[in-house]
């Protein structure tokens, strides 16, 4: 499932890349034209960059919302969960391997 996810957003960083390259060829076009002066096209593609980055970032944001939601009603636990949880066993077993060697043994 994580290869999944890693794979979706790796997808959309490159996707991104490919946008910002195509942003940049298609204002290119436009000043070849001259319907658009050099310096209008690289404001237009800083903006657009902009624009493209800020909802790649929101649509990461809300991909991670979303699978932190999904794992909560598969009912499973945390990294830190689990950690915290083994620690405690240890310490139980610690305490019970410590507690046995003190007491004495009853002879019947």
């Amino acid at each position: 499932m994580l290869e999944t996810i890693k794979k979706g957003l790796f997808a959309s960083i490159g996707a991104a890349v490919l946008t910002r390259e195509r942003i940049r060829q298609s204002l290119d076009k436009l000043v070849q034209e001259g319907k658009l002066s050099s310096e209008e096209a690289e404001r237009m593609a800083d903006r657009m960059v902009k624009e493209g980055e800020k909802e790649l970032k929101s649509v990461q944001e809300k991909m991670v919302a979303s699978i932190h939601k999904g794992l909560k009603t598969l009912d499973i636990v945390s990294r830190r969960e689990f950690e915290d949880l083994k620690k405690r066993v240890e310490a139980l077993e610690k305490a019970k391997k410590v507690g046995t060697r003190s007491r004495p043994t009853k002879k019947s």
